[in-house]
C-alpha cells in the first residue's frame, strides 16, 4: 500500500463498496493524464494553447477545414496512440469481477473501451465515429478519413467527429443511460475531475441525492470534495485505485 494513502479511509472505502449492490464510476480527465493525454483546463491544459472557440458548434459549420485542422493537432495524435493507465485496467477489472457496474466519463478518449470496459456512458461523445452532418451516417474513425481536409460522407457531406461541441447538446442515449443508471447506484467513485464541466457535474450530485456515497479519487479537493463526497482518497487514480483493488478482493 502506497504510505500517502489513508489506510482508515481506504479500508473504509473498500468496505462500501464489498457491501455496494450497484457501484458506478464517473470519471473525468484526471484519470486520463497518466496515459499522456493533457487536461483541457489549467496552466498546462489544452485551452491554454488552442483557441476553445475554434470547437464551437456554429464555428465547426461555418469554417470546417479550419476546424478539422485544430481538431487533428488536438486529437488525432497524442489521443489516438494513447495507451490505457492502471486506473483504466483496474476499472476493467472490476467490471469483470462484477463488482463495477457502470461507468459515466466525460473523457472522448476511449481508453475505457481500450481497458475492456463495456459498461460505458461516454457524456460527452468519443473519438472513435464520425458523424455525417447531412445525412447522420456514422463511419468509424480511420487514418484515411483523418487525412481528408475535411472527411466528407459518401453523400457529400462534412463529416465531424462524435463528441459533443461547445453549444450542441449532450446526446440523448447519454442522458437516457444516465437517468437509468444514478438511481441504481448506492455507490460512486468520482475519480480525476473537479466538477466544473455543466451539466456532467450534476451527476454525482443527484446520485447522493438518490442515496449513494461518494467516494472521491483526485490529486486536489474539487467542487465535490467538501460538499458532497463521503471518503476523499487523494492522490494519482492509479495509485489510489490500485490500493482499493487489494482493499476490496482481500
Amino acid at each position: 500500500m502506497n504510505e500517502n494513502i489513508d489506510k482508515d479511509k481506504l479500508i473504509e472505502a473498500a468496505d462500501l463498496i464489498k457491501r455496494s449492490k450497484y457501484l458506478t464510476a464517473f470519471t473525468g480527465a484526471g484519470i486520463s493524464v497518466e496515459s499522456g493525454i493533457p487536461p483541457f483546463r489549467g496552466k498546462d491544459g489544452l485551452w491554454s494553447k488552442f483557441d476553445p472557440s475554434l470547437l464551437e458548434l456554429s464555428r465547426f459549420y461555418e469554417n470546417p477545414v479550419e476546424s478539422w485542422r485544430l481538431l487533428k493537432s488536438i486529437f488525432y495524435g497524442s489521443y489516438a496512440n494513447a495507451e490505457p493507465n492502471e486506473a483504466h485496467l483496474v476499472l476493467a477489472r472490476l467490471e469483470k469481477r462484477g463488482i463495477l457496474k457502470w461507468i459515466i466519463t466525460q473523457n472522448i478518449d476511449t481508453l475505457h473501451h481500450k481497458a475492456g470496459n463495456r459498461n460505458v456512458t461516454e457524456y460527452h461523445g468519443t473519438l472513435r465515429y464520425l458523424r455525417c452532418l447531412k445525412c447522420g451516417r456514422v463511419y468509424e474513425t480511420t487514418d484515411e478519413l483523418i487525412k481528408q481536409d475535411p472527411p466528407t460522407c459518401s453523400c457529400g457531406g462534412v463529416l465531424k467527429p462524435d463528441i459533443v461541441f461547445f453549444g450542441e447538446s449532450i446526446p440523448e442515449k447519454a442522458i437516457r443511460e444516465v437517468s437509468e443508471v444514478v438511481p441504481k447506484t448506492d455507490v460512486m467513485l468520482v475519480i480525476g475531475t473537479t466538477g466544473e464541466i455543466y451539466p456532467a457535474s450534476l451527476i454525482p450530485g443527484a446520485a447522493k441525492n438518490n442515496g449513494a456515497k461518494i467516494i472521491e479519487i483526485n490529486v486536489e479537493p474539487s467542487n465535490y470534495t467538501y460538499t458532497i463526497t463521503d471518503i476523499f482518497l487523494q492522490g494519482k487514480a492509479s495509485v489510489v485505485l490500485k490500493d482499493l483493488e487489494r482493499a476490496i478482493l482481500d
